[in-house]
């Protein structure tokens, strides 16, 4: 089993002009949306913190959990407790994110179909990774309820550094030496961190965001595996 990597002394800076040379020879994967679909077990773990805290608002919504999907962590604390004072705000959601891991860990999400089959087949040719913009110790419950830490090499979020997920997709690919990684998300947030990059991106139109300016898409999980990487590299 490879171990997988917390470096967050890592440091990238998309300013800098580094130039990624291209060999195709990784996916950096998103998480929610692309990975799984845990929306039901955040929304039941923080709506019970929030109840267990007593914290003044009515309980979170679907609707207004998935419209935060793909952002970071302190964003979604002031969206959620604009009442409170940020700092607070964080303070609230960071007791959410940990009854969340650990519920995740031990009960696990719903993974896209074909999930498990794509990775064993996608993981003879390409390293893969995670880069998300969740909590810490939220990749780790997905990998962990699961088993799945032999398909990865190396993950990073924002819980982590508190970078924005450009900088964590630079992180990845300076620590583990990449040349030619390859994107993988659902929101615009994603397409547009990937550009940032400088990285070319596939939209997973089967998650919960839109992206409309995405020249690549696929329908399902599975589709990666009839996916021409050649022409993607080619109208980046």
């Amino acid at each position: 089993m490879r171990k997988i990597l917390f470096d967050t002394s890592c440091v990238a800076n998309t300013s800098s002009g580094m130039e990624i040379r291209m060999k195709k020879d990784a996916i950096i994967f998103d998480m929610d949306g692309t990975l799984w679909d845990a929306a039901q077990q955040i929304l039941n773990s923080w709506n019970h913190v929030i109840t267990e805290l007593k914290v003044d608002r009515d309980p979170i919504t679907m609707e207004e959990l998935e419209s935060m999907l793909g952002k970071t962590m302190d964003n979604i604390a002031v969206s959620l407790f604009p009442f409170l004072q940020p700092e607070h705000a964080i303070e609230v959601l960071d007791r959410c994110g940990e009854y969340e891991n650990a519920y995740l860990r031990e009960n696990g999400g719903k993974l896209y179909e074909g999930l498990e089959d794509t990775l064993k087949i996608l993981q003879k040719d390409y390293d893969l990774y995670i880069v998300s913009n969740c909590q810490s110790g939220y990749i780790e419950a997905f990998l962990e309820h699961y088993r799945y830490q032999k398909y990865f090499k190396d993950i990073e979020c924002f819980g982590n550094t508190k970078q924005e997920k450009a900088d964590n997709i630079l992180c990845i690919i300076e620590r583990n030496g990449l040349q030619n990684p390859i994107y993988v998300g659902d929101t615009k947030g994603d397409y547009d961190s990937s550009r940032k990059a400088g990285i070319s991106f596939i939209y997973a139109a089967y998650g919960f965001g839109d992206v409309e300016e995405s020249e690549a898409e696929i329908q399902k999980f599975g589709d990666l595996l009839q996916f021409d990487f050649e022409k993607l590299d080619k109208n980046k």
